[in-house]
């Protein structure tokens, strides 16, 4: 399976080839020619025609992965909407580009944490969560956890929790592990379904 960097020319990290030693910097056109089933592929956004090039190649079965030197939400969405597998910085550390491969390898998605915050308070919103704040999961919780519940799952960062609430992070963090003691959840996805859950009738 090749790893296949499809650039300006001019865009080589150093990076990338310690991710992958037998990665091949390629343009457009030697892409559309050369990838295929199986194969990783790495297009940044910043050339022309890429979102048509992510559509072409996922087309064909190859693990299509969208790196920007600004990511942003919108491009992330544009990226994933035309097939790409996954989506991150360019200057991304060659220890996230492997495990990205190895996610992307195994047919899961891998984006940037804070649109997946953005993406899980999208969803918390569609299941109805804004309408079952006074869900009794929250009764357990002290003012401050349901607090920090509620932002959290509208998808806000612990470090915009933190700003919102006027805490720090630390204490944003330690909030978060009580929720998670006394809703039984593992985690951010787990606490966004349990709040979204609505009486059966």
């Amino acid at each position: 399976m090749a790893q296949l960097f499809v650039c300006q020319g001019r865009d080589e990290i150093p990076r990338w080839r310690a991710a992958f030693g037998e990665a091949r910097l390629v343009t457009p056109q030697q892409a559309r020619a050369q990838a295929g089933q199986g194969d990783g592929v790495w297009v940044m956004s910043n050339i022309e025609g890429w979102l048509g090039l992510v559509t072409l190649l996922a087309g064909r079965g190859a693990m299509v992965k969208v790196l920007s030197y600004a990511p942003s939400s919108r491009e992330a969405l544009g990226a994933l909407n035309a097939g790409a597998r996954g989506y991150a910085h360019a200057l991304s550390p060659p220890e996230l580009l492997r495990e990205m491969a190895l996610v992307t390898r195994h047919q899961g998605i891998w984006v940037l944490p804070e649109l997946l915050a953005q993406v899980m308070g999208g969803a918390y919103r569609a299941l109805g969560g804004e309408s079952q704040q006074q869900d009794e999961a929250l009764s357990g919780l002290t003012d401050r956890e349901r607090a920090v519940a509620l932002a959290v799952a509208e998808g806000q960062s612990n470090k915009e929790v933190a700003r919102r609430l006027e805490i720090t992070e630390r204490t944003v963090k330690a909030h978060l592990g009580a929720i998670f003691r006394k809703l039984g959840v593992r985690d951010r996805l787990q606490l966004i379904l349990r709040l979204s859950q609505r009486e059966a009738v």
